[in-house]
């Protein structure tokens, strides 16, 4: 059987021992920026982009015999190799990897690797970067073309002036490297807004440090540590239901309808930090106690939506799950805009103190269509020796479409 064999470039050559490899192959699969190294052989060259038809012509090639791909150094990490494995099985593929671009890259800041967040840009969507970043005292990130260095700090900027967060701006640090093991290579540091002046090639390994946060346990959040008003935040206890009712995904889009203080977000943020969570809330004090939190906690992967539901949640992207747990007299409205939107398999989840409020939820679950279940949660704390402090019976009620 005809194979695969996966060769790691590292620099602008190749080593004496990759040749007796290629000149046994009938094809080579390369990049534009690495066909020269194979200009000399007699092969066919297959363009390694787009993707799908290179791994056609690769089927089509293996007929005649073996086919060599050329990568950037280790085709394994964020690489090729995991397109190659899945499409044609890892027994038929033999990995030569060469030193990765974030060794190089570590290497050449004199920085250890083994704590670092990898994060990766290059031909994938880069969807919640302030999220994925921030929330890291060290991260490296593979950028492209599209997802520059200067771009992600002018993403991450914006992200943190948003919040009024000064003190990380002026804190974050930022190293890049270009095109690493080339004759153009180039080492750049500086902070957010000097990385984000500059201009760069497609080719770049950026590190973004950070000083370290105060520590904090990943869930169980008390409401003295949250931001809030008056006493208007969801208690403990019912945050802890509310967010095991709503079954978060790990990743996709979670939208907090009059979101209060944010702290149902909060812990969502820290509970699944991939996901992309939408707080709509229309009080100007409690926008202050929400970017307070995102602060606090470096959230950046919740975005304040300054409005009111439903007008606020068009343009908005779809979510995989919703909270409701402030409508303002128009909770029928916004239940019927907000179920429009959910994901099919999606879930809605609506917290009630009054009984009109559990009433028209459950009506209007059921005349959409959605399964409706409703529970309700009475709590009350006592200290030792102390008498008992007894809240408003909540109920939780969930909507799955």
């Amino acid at each position: 059987m005809s194979r695969i064999e996966l060769i790691g470039i590292s620099g602008s050559a190749l080593a004496a021992a990759q040749w007796p490899l290629l000149r046994r192959c009938t094809a080579v699969v390369a990049s534009r920026r690495h066909r020269f190294l194979v200009a000399d052989l007699p092969h066919p060259v297959i363009d390694i982009v787009p993707v799908e038809a290179m791994l056609n012509q690769v089927e089509e090639a293996l007929v005649a015999g073996d086919v060599a791909v050329l990568a950037s150094g280790d085709p394994l990490f964020y690489g090729i190799g995991r397109r190659l494995i899945e499409r044609f099985g890892p027994e038929r593929l033999s990995v030569r990897p060469a030193l990765s671009a974030l060794q190089l890259a570590c290497a050449r800041f004199r920085t250890p690797w083994d704590d670092l967040a990898l994060l990766s840009c290059h031909g994938r969507e880069a969807d919640n970067l302030p999220g994925r970043i921030l929330r890291q005292r060290r991260s490296m990130l593979f950028t492209d073309g599209r997802n520059s260095p200067d771009k992600v700090a002018t993403e991450l900027l914006a992200a943190l002036a948003a919040c009024g967060d000064n003190e990380r701006i002026d804190a974050i640090s930022v190293r890049v490297a270009e095109n690493l093991g080339l004759s153009d290579e180039r080492l750049t540091s500086g902070s957010l807004a000097e990385i984000a002046a500059y201009s760069f090639g497609p080719l770049n390994m950026m590190l973004i440090e950070q000083p370290p946060g105060p520590a904090s346990p990943p869930f169980g959040l008390g409401e003295d540590e949250i931001a809030h008003s008056r006493g208007l935040i969801t208690k403990d206890e019912v945050r802890a239901a509310t967010l095991h009712r709503l079954r978060l995904p790990v990743t996709g889009v979670f939208w907090d309808i009059g979101g209060g203080s944010g702290s149902v977000s909060l812990e969502a943020s820290r509970l699944c930090p991939d996901l992309v969570i939408r707080i709509v809330e229309k009080k100007e004090e409690e926008q202050a106690n929400i970017r307070t939190n995102i602060r606090r906690f470096g959230a950046y992967s919740i975005h304040l939506v300054c409005g009111e539901a439903p007008e606020a949640l068009a343009g908005l992207p779809a979510p995989d799950r919703i909270f409701i747990g402030g409508s303002g007299q128009r909770l029928e409205a916004i239940i019927e805009t907000a179920a429009a939107r959910l994901a099919d398999g999606g879930r809605m989840v609506i917290n009630a103190v009054l009984e009109r409020t559990e009433a028209t939820a459950l009506a209007c679950f059921e005349r959409l269509g959605m399964r409706a279940q409703a529970s309700t949660l009475a709590v009350s704390r006592r200290l030792a020796g102390g008498d008992a402090q007894v809240f408003n019976p909540i109920t939780l009620i969930t909507g799955d479409k």
